[in-house]
Parts: structure tokens; sequence; C-alpha cells
């Protein structure tokens, strides 16, 4: 039954574009013995030594060349002055979809995605402490699947209409991770209350969705509400929930917001591709973390640091201390109250605290 709930889904996520005006080189990467291919669009002019990279994952049905043809993502690259990944999903007999655990499969989406993400480091001089994933539809779906799964590896997920399926929503998140969920309240296809007007209930709604992200990301209290300016007259307004956490929680609810991946700035209030970026490298992104991160028993400041800052515990614990990579680099042993930790030996990055009751924090380290 539910096997073919998807499969009525996916058929209703097609977009029929036929033929290609622009030339895509899609190339391929051997994961669990077969050829899966891919898209790489980066700055066509870079200057940093490693760029950030930005996973785009497409809709059910959808094909990486249409979707490069449609959102022009090498305009995106050069502008952020990012590598974006785009890779293609497996066809599993309804049509090209991740295995988001929507529906039974063995395709292991979440293992090629990293896989890929390694295999493309030293060729396209990625920064691994800077990976961002979105994705529009089933891609959202992924999107959402891999901040629990690899959060300890991701900075930042900003799912577009896209739910958290009740397979995955048992699970815990390996590390809080920073999150945007974009959602329109009258989706029909994915609809804001976890059901859709066709297929039943898909997944949590966007409230049940929030409540995960706020328990994993350390949230207390009401949301901070802001609007984008009305600019246009395009039946839609753009509402913005700012939840005070110890790793960064936003919502951005399209009041009138129909299964759309709002591109154009020109024609609606907002463009989500901008919007995604600003959010990525923002408030609480790589440019601007001054403020204590606490998350469980764990609070630690300044963040981002120079390898000293201060820490505090409600009781004695060891620290282990992991880079992006998962290797453990270091271990401290932190007694109970306020104390300062020395982790200048570290090299510049990203890295993962654990406590040993299981409390989770991200720091980054410059120099």
């Amino acid at each position: 039954m539910l096997h073919t709930r998807t499969f009525r889904l996916g058929l209703l996520l097609v977009l029929a574009f036929l033929g290609s005006n622009v030339f895509a080189q899609v190339q391929t990467f051997e994961w669990q013995g077969v050829q899966r291919e891919y898209l790489v669009r980066a700055p066509q002019q870079n200057e940093k030594p490693t760029m950030p990279v930005m996973y785009f994952l497409h809709g059910w049905t959808d094909n990486i060349v249409r979707l490069d043809n449609e959102y022009h993502f090498q305009q995106y690259a050069d502008a952020f002055g990012w590598t974006i990944i785009v890779p293609q999903a497996l066809d599993e007999g309804s049509g090209t979809m991740w295995n988001a655990g929507l529906y039974a499969s063995n395709t292991d989406d979440s293992g090629f995605l990293m896989a890929l993400l390694d295999s493309l480091a030293e060729p396209y001089q990625l920064n691994l402490d800077s990976v961002f994933f979105t994705g529009f539809s089933m891609g959202g779906f992924m999107t959402h699947r891999m901040a629990i799964e690899h959060g300890d590896r991701i900075a930042a997920c900003a799912p577009v209409s896209g739910l958290i399926t009740f397979s995955m929503s048992s699970h815990t998140p390996v590390a809080p991770v920073r999150m945007l969920h974009i959602h329109g309240t009258s989706d029909p296809v994915v609809g804001y209350s976890g059901s859709s007007q066709y297929f039943g209930t898909l997944g949590l709604g966007v409230e049940a969705i929030l409540d995960y992200w706020k328990n994993a990301n350390g949230c207390e209290g009401e949301p901070v509400i802001d609007s984008f300016p009305d600019l246009h007259n395009d039946g839609l307004r753009f509402v913005r929930y700012t939840y005070n956490c110890g790793t960064e929680l936003q919502h951005i609810k399209v009041i009138g917001g129909v299964h759309n991946f709002y591109l154009n700035a020109n024609q609606t209030d907002i463009s989500y591709m901008n919007v995604i970026h600003d959010f990525f490298v923002g408030k609480g992104g790589y440019e601007s973390v001054e403020e204590p991160l606490e998350t469980g028993s764990l609070r630690i400041a300044p963040n981002p640091n120079d390898g000293q800052f201060n820490i505090e515990v409600e009781t004695a614990t060891t620290i282990q201390v992991r880079d992006m990579l998962g290797r453990l680099v270091a271990v401290e042993e932190v007694p109970a109250g306020p104390t300062r930790l020395d982790l200048r030996h570290l090299s510049e990055g990203m890295y993962i605290l654990k406590a040993d009751e299981g409390a989770v924090a991200k720091i980054l380290i410059r120099k």
C-alpha cells in the first residue's frame, strides 16, 4: 500500500521538460556496485584555498540535467563562490526517488551522498567544514534524513517542502545541526500538516518537525517572528520564525504557498536560493557565531574561538573531540561547573564535542 502511494505521488510530481538546450556534463561515481550520476558546478573564478559545498537534492521523478537547465546552478556557484553538487537519485520502479525512509528500499542514498562528498573533496578543493544540504520535495525529505544521520559532518540544512518520515522520526540526530525548514501552507502535494490531498499522511507535520528539531537543538521559549517585505501582488506572505536555540533553528512559513521552489525574486518577495544561502552564512553561521553555544548540558563560549574557550557542564564528564571525518583528535576530562579548555594544538576547522552522557556540541576553531 505504501509503495503504491509513493508511486502515485511520484507521478504527480513529474515535470515534463523534453529536450535540453544547455549541455550538462554528467559524471559518474560507483557506489555499491552501481554507477551513480551527478553534476558539479564550481565557481569559474576561485581565490579561496578551499570552497564551501552545497548539495541540491532534486524532487521525485526529476533528473539533474533538466534541473540544472531550470535552476542555472553555475550562476549560483559563481555568485556565492561555492561548489554545488547535484546528485541523481535512482529509479526505484516508480521514477527517480531518494530513500528518505518513506518506502521500503535497500538503496543507501545516505551513504552514497557522503561517499561522493569525500571523493570530490580533493579534486574540487572542498572545505569539509563547510558542507550544506538543501533539497525540494522528496529532496527535502532526504535533506532531513541527512541532517539526522550526518549532522556531525554537515554545517546546516534547508529542506523545502519536504517532511521527516515517520520511520526517520524515531531516530535521534547524531548531532545538532543548523536547520531552516521552508514550507507552503497551501501545498496540496506535501501538506503543511504532513498529509497530501491525494495520498494521505506522508510524515510529520511542520509543527511536529519543528518540535523534533527544537528538542535536538536545545531550543527554549517562543520564537521571534518577522516577515519579509510584501512587495509583490503574488498572494504570498513569507513569515520567518527564529527560535532561541543552542544550535540555530528557523522556519519560513509561506502563507498561501503551494508545492513550488520559488526562485525568482522579481516575481515573489524572496528567492529561496538566496535566502537559503544567507541562512547558511548569516547569523549563526560561520561568519558571525559569537554567542555561547548550549546543547543539553554543554555550554561553550565564545564560538568561534582560537582553540581556547570556556566550557560548563553540570557534572564531571569526559569530552571526546572529533573532527568532521569522525576521527578522535582529543579527549579532555572536564570537572563540574565552568572551566577553560585549550585545544590550540588542533588545526583550524569544525569539531564535534561529545560528553559521556550524550550531549553534543560543535565548535569552530579559527586561527
